[in-house]
């Protein structure tokens, strides 16, 4: 905040130049002025905030010179420096625009104060703009908002003001087509960099293009003028790679359907957040419309048997670095399906959560955890939260059996379970618990009451029970399921241990 003081006389010139810090008082003290002329030609370019005036100077005096500032800067605080013969012409001139006066016998501390008087008043001044600034932007921002969500146009004066002076619309007789933009800059860091780094590229936005801008979330929203070479697609990919090399940042942006009116500003902002959500699809930058994401009917939105088998040995493995690997494979095969949609991504992602609640529920080595649904990040983040995700599994199963003295007997089970359609051999188990064979036998039988091949064709009678009762699979599919690969031996087993034939035992659950 700057103050500059004006008076013929220079002992009281330098005189309140040097005996008050106004340093320390948080002001910028200009060179002094020795007359009102000069102050008036220096005001304009210097824009002082405080005026300290004497009252009485040769040519132009005090009051005067307060009422030409006050028609220059219309906000600036002018305190006079009167004497006692002057003391009612004083108190007119605060009915000119002078806000305060001050004897020329005047201590120190009282010039301070009434200084620091003026200072109060222009930033309480400075906070009731900006709070009516900000209640200004909030409420344009929630009104655009509202059109562009809602289609509400019930308040669209204040909207459609805002819009000519922004330049989206300079002719109130006809209307000039518009599109919606959708803007994601990144680059910056998290947190109140990335905020920084929106604020930065919606104020350059808002200079290279006739739009009007809202920041809503972790995006900018843009409803732009479509004018050719200035906000076509090519005017905006220019647009846009000015703000990239400008603030070395990567920019995503989707842009919607060409409108005609305000009312159809809805349907443009949609299309823009349709192919928005192709974000992590389509790659970290660059301009997007609908024909971009026209082709992409949905990829796979289910893990297969063998990737289910896949990773339910490495979370028995218990070997965090595999299970990284698995899942950043996996995702990554997801995000370059050039037929991949975000709804069939997340789709697949739920599904590999749900894989791995399935197989602790299946081991019995975590209790029945709920598989919740998750939201997660098409993109390259998406990884981090499904491998969070899993490793919790991995987590809850080896961390209930790591207490059991013979902690392996649950770790074999569950490697049974997920390996029924297989030749199990007893020697095979063994050795994925790092056991000896004869040992491992002895002791499963202990742990489980049942020898290794009874616990075998049990828990494959089991699964095929749950086949038959879930799917119409044939019976010779089952069979293979279950490791099978004779159909009569298969039926016989199930009779003998169901004391039904796998067709009956159907038709029993269907009755």
């Amino acid at each position: 905040m700057k103050i500059l003081i004006v008076d013929d006389e220079v002992i009281i010139r330098n005189g309140l130049c040097t005996v008050i810090d106004w340093k320390e008082l948080g002001l910028t003290l200009l060179p002094p002025a020795s007359s009102a002329e000069e102050a008036l030609e220096r005001i304009p370019v210097e824009k002082p905030n405080i005026l300290l005036t004497d009252i009485r100077m040769q040519g132009m005096d005090g009051i005067q010179l307060a009422h030409e500032v006050k028609r220059l800067l219309p906000d600036t605080e002018t305190v006079i420096l009167t004497g006692y013969d002057d003391f009612a012409y004083a108190q007119q001139a605060l009915r000119e625009g002078v806000t305060d006066y001050l004897l020329k016998t005047s201590r120190p501390e009282e010039i301070i104060k009434a200084a620091m008087k003026a200072k109060q008043r222009i930033m309480d001044k400075w906070e009731n703009a900006k709070q009516e600034t900000m209640q200004t932007a909030a409420l344009r921002n929630q009104l655009l908002d509202r059109l562009l969500i809602q289609g509400d146009e019930s308040s669209l004066a204040p909207v459609q003001a805002w819009f000519r002076k922004n330049g989206v619309q300079p002719d109130e007789s006809a209307l000039a087509p518009m599109r919606v933009l959708l803007l994601a800059a990144t680059g910056w860091g998290d947190g109140a960099l990335a905020g920084l780094l929106l604020g930065a590229a919606e104020n350059m936005l808002y200079e290279l293009l006739p739009a009007v801008t809202m920041l809503k979330a972790d995006r900018i929203v843009l409803v732009v003028r479509e004018e050719a070479r200035v906000s076509d697609r090519s005017g905006l990919e220019r647009a846009l790679d000015r703000v990239r090399q400008t603030l070395k940042c990567t920019v995503f942006a989707a842009l919607g359907r060409s409108v005609a009116s305000y009312g159809e500003l809805q349907a443009s902002y949609r299309e823009a957040g349709t192919v928005y959500a192709y974000r992590g699809l389509l790659g970290a930058e660059g301009l997007y419309m609908s024909e971009d994401i026209a082709g992409r009917c949905g990829g796979r939105t289910v893990c297969s048997q063998k990737e289910e088998s896949e990773l339910a040995t490495i979370l028995m493995s218990n070997n965090r670095a595999d299970l990284r690997h698995w899942v950043n494979r996996k995702v990554r095969e997801q995000l370059e399906d050039p037929a991949a949609t975000p709804s069939s991504v997340q789709a697949f992602l739920q599904s590999m959560v749900i894989a791995s609640h399935r197989w602790l529920e299946r081991s019995q080595g975590g209790g029945k955890p709920e598989a919740a649904l998750h939201t997660f990040e098409v993109d390259s983040r998406a990884g981090d939260e499904v491998f969070k995700l899993l490793s919790l599994v991995m987590t809850a199963f080896h961390e209930a059996i790591a207490d059991k003295p013979f902690a392996y007997i649950p770790k074999s089970i569950a490697y049974i379970k997920e390996h029924l359609d297989q030749n199990l051999s007893l020697q095979q188990v063994a050795k994925f618990v790092h056991l000896n064979p004869n040992h491992f036998s002895e002791v499963f039988k202990r742990e489980t009451g049942l020898n290794y091949i009874e616990f075998v064709t049990q828990e494959r009678m089991r699964r095929a029970a749950e086949i038959l009762q879930e799917s119409q699979a044939k019976i010779s599919e089952v069979a293979g399921r279950v490791g099978y690969e004779d159909i009569k031996y298969f039926s016989q087993q199930f009779k003998k241990h169901t004391g039904q034939t796998p067709t009956e035992f159907r038709q029993s659950v269907k009755a």
